[in-house]
């Protein structure tokens, strides 16, 4: 089977482990220490580096002196069946979103924010033959 890893840097790995785990339903692979974990949710590996971490490699500084850090507009994308429905379900739990739902001509999406601010778009995708929007933003 073939898998995908993507880093996200983050304040906090404990919070990120529970978020990504009980609202996203990601299985904890590895949690060794408090400056790293890694979770799976099918085929993609997320490996979470707390920026805090002392001799991480994924958290060095960079030869300008700067040093990554969480947030940004990168993301993991997510499919889900029923975009309204897991909105449903994520909110009273108290997640956090960037915006609202755009739809565009692949399908509809919004953006959830994880403890550190770090993206996870939720995407909807078009069912085949189903009416598409002729104009707005392209949501994929």
């Amino acid at each position: 089977m073939a898998s995908v890893n993507v880093r996200y840097i983050v304040r906090d790995v404990r919070a990120s482990v529970t978020f990504y785990r009980d609202l996203l339903g990601f299985e904890v692979e590895q949690n060794p220490g408090p400056g790293f974990a890694s979770l799976t949710r099918g085929e993609l590996r997320l490996l979470i580096s707390s920026e805090q971490a002392p001799g991480g490699g994924a958290v060095q500084a960079m030869p300008d002196g700067s040093r990554p850090e969480p947030g940004g507009w990168n993301r993991v994308q997510l499919v889900v069946g029923d975009l309204d429905r897991e909105l449903e379900r994520l909110r009273p739990l108290g997640a956090r979103f960037r915006n609202e739902i755009v739809q565009g001509r692949g399908g509809r999406q919004i953006l959830l924010e994880d403890p550190s601010s770090n993206l996870i778009e939720l995407f909807q995708p078009f069912e085949s033959g189903a009416q598409k929007p002729e104009s707005g933003r392209d949501a994929r």
